[in-house]
């Protein structure tokens, strides 16, 4: 009799058994769920460092809060220097040696190319990547990497569409970043004006590695546009608008939404330098008074200042970072008690308007097994030397 029980009580455990060891190589135990990911905390675009550290604030706060069903998140967030070598480095790393359940916006375009077939063949959630290039919002392609900011590529043709409209049949300037960043905003412009392209738009790149972008902006200015659009990162973003300052130039000048932060871009150039440049967003900015009573934003600021004490608040970087936590969470949520990497994938590609206290109002979250577009929709703002004016209705991809 007692041989029968203890034979019923083995066949009964040993099923449970897979799941357990699975459960723990992917990172997830009884108490915690392993989450990692990379951003330039060093190098060229270290002003994107202020993103990750608004992740591993908002993390905090998340497990403050209980975290999710028993289980805290353990965040890991590795310096990858906005190096593509580094970045494949690092994410091995999280992957083979920290065995996290998934990534969560790792930072970069070239970086998020590097890897993205590691990922994909490895079966990682790629989660929330932090670029809007279209390769990232496949899911044929990549099945197991989903975008999380608006397409770049969407955005050159918004741009491209708005100046056509501001200076009708001007040529137009384009100074882009020599990456798969850069490109889209070719690609959408290329889409707005289609044959006509090469007529009206005269194109320079630079390299990430570049001192300066001077050269650059003589040569477009020497081409007579009356339209600049710049597809750069915060440091040649900024020494864009003091180079057009210093050369007493005035084009209508459109900059790419990575590049708005007033604390890492505006302030470092000179808020009166840049009066009149133009731009898209999808979140609240934090310099913006007409959020000053808004609750999203003050449950913000209560998280960065407990948690990152001293920290430049108008940096909206901060606020990318925290959006883009509080738009895992949900997943998190909706997994119930299965954090397994598939239905963590699966889950990330099911999220039905999902709010995000981060969000412009209107701006909703929405995925499917066949969009991985997470967020779909602009508005459009203008720098009025104190702070962003938005202006126009929210504009999504089926606008333009």
């Amino acid at each position: 009799m007692r041989r029968r029980h203890l034979l019923k009580a083995a066949a009964t455990f040993v099923p449970a058994m897979p799941f357990i060891a699975r459960a723990a190589e992917n990172g997830v135990t009884a108490t915690e769920i392993r989450i990692g990911s990379t951003a330039a905390y060093s190098g060229p675009a270290s002003a994107y460092g202020a993103i990750g550290r608004a992740h591993t604030a908002t993390w905090n706060w998340f497990n403050e809060q209980g975290g999710v069903n028993g289980r805290k998140v353990k965040f890991l967030s590795y310096d990858d220097a906005y190096t593509p070598a580094k970045s494949i480095e690092q994410v091995r790393r999280l992957v083979e040696e920290d065995e996290v359940a998934c990534l969560c916006n790792t930072l970069g375009t070239a970086a998020n190319s590097g890897f993205l077939k590691y990922v994909n063949q490895k079966h990682v959630p790629h989660l929330f990547v932090g670029s809007g290039a279209d390769k990232f919002q496949d899911p044929k392609s990549w099945p197991w990497t989903i975008g999380f900011q608006p397409s770049y590529r969407v955005e050159g043709r918004i741009f491209a569409k708005f100046a056509e409209k501001q200076k009708p049949g001007a040529k137009i300037g384009l100074l882009y970043q020599n990456d798969d960043f850069g490109k889209d905003y070719v690609a959408g412009i290329k889409d707005a004006f289609g044959d006509a392209y090469d007529k009206r738009v005269v194109a320079v790149s630079y390299e990430v590695t570049d001192p300066t972008i001077d050269s650059q902006a003589i040569s477009l200015q020497e081409a007579k546009v009356e339209v600049l659009i710049s597809a750069s990162t915060p440091k040649f973003a900024s020494q864009t608008i003091k180079k057009l300052a210093a050369m007493n130039w005035s084009p209508l000048h459109i900059l790419s939404d990575v590049s708005t932060s007033v604390g890492a871009v505006i302030q470092p150039a000179g808020p009166e330098k840049a009066i009149g440049l133009i731009s898209c967003t999808y979140y609240k900015d934090p310099s913006d008074p007409r959020w000053k009573d808004d609750a999203g934003i003050a449950l913000w600021r209560g998280i960065m200042e407990k948690q990152i004490p001293g920290a430049d608040l108008n940096d909206a970087f901060y606020t990318y970072g925290a959006a883009a936590v509080m738009t895992m969470i949900p997943v998190l949520k909706q997994c119930g008690n299965d954090f397994s990497r598939e239905n963590l994938m699966k889950q990330a590609a099911n999220l039905k308007n999902v709010e995000n206290p981060l969000l412009l109002p209107g701006i909703k979250i929405n995925t499917s097994p066949t969009n991985y577009h997470t967020i779909g929709q602009v508005r459009m703002m203008r720098w009025d030397g104190k702070s962003w004016d938005q202006f126009g209705d929210v504009i999504g991809a089926d606008s333009v």
